[in-house]
């Protein structure tokens, strides 16, 4: 019995070690994933770019990150800014009031392209939360399977998504991307990065945006739906005139 009790308290002790590696494994990953990607140069720079006829730009003021996107038309400028304050939309230069529910929703979508633009660098944010998932061979290449979760307070409107990575075991980059939403329905995407360029030390890329066939799919499968072509090409995510300066 006391043999028994011995190997019980041995493999409780090992169980907890493996379970805290495995948490350090996910921090180390995204670590590594920042550092090859740009590292601190997220932090000083200023980055613009295109993105469906739409410019988007992030100013460093008083060390804080400022978000922009400036549309125009036949007769109107309209730039948008998310900053410390919050969000405030200008129509040729006048501050335009909109309902607090129209402000959110044009927020969440100059963040969100900012967001994936500058990817991995937001997954150190204080609200996130990674779990590592295990490996998966991805066509030729192996990777690390990573789940992000974000906590309510400091996560934004959709705290509630859940986002899957897979990290190029050799590269660290963030080759695919999964993520689950809510507003509008809700549904599934799965990501897929090519076109990698570095500009200003600083990774972009663009992405193929797939949707599963069958909207009943778990997000946690969807890598596998990916290997079988089971998914449908709904768009492609293209930055165009990208430029960073420090």
């Amino acid at each position: 019995m006391k043999n028994l009790i011995t190997a019980l308290i041995v493999l409780f002790v090992v169980s907890c070690k493996e379970k805290e590696a495995t948490t350090l494994s996910s921090q180390n990953i995204v670590d590594q994933s920042i550092t090859v990607s740009g590292g601190e140069l997220y932090q000083r720079s200023n980055i613009s770019f295109k993105f469906r006829d739409r410019k988007y730009m992030s100013e460093i003021k008083d060390n804080k990150k400022v978000l922009q996107r400036s549309t125009k038309n036949d007769s109107a400028i309209i730039l948008d800014i998310l900053g410390r304050t919050g969000f405030t939309r200008f129509v040729n230069d006048s501050v335009i009031h909109l309902p607090d529910s129209m402000a959110n929703s044009y927020s969440n979508s100059v963040n969100s392209v900012h967001y994936f633009a500058n990817l991995p660098y937001g997954l150190n944010d204080t609200a996130v939360n990674k779990e590592f998932l295990g490996e998966i061979r991805i066509k030729d290449s192996d990777y690390y399977k990573l789940k992000v979760t974000f906590d309510q307070e400091d996560g934004g409107d959709d705290f509630d998504d859940t986002y899957i990575y897979w990290f190029n075991k050799k590269t660290f980059k963030p080759d695919y991307l999964a993520y689950e939403f809510h507003v509008n329905g809700g549904g599934l995407r799965f990501r897929e990065a090519y076109n990698e360029r570095y500009v200003g030390g600083i990774r972009f890329v663009n992405y193929y945006n797939f949707k599963p066939k069958d909207e009943n799919t778990s997000i946690f499968d969807i890598d596998s739906l990916y290997l079988k072509e089971d998914l449908e090409l709904l768009s492609k995510i293209e930055l165009e005139d990208i430029l960073v300066t420090q």
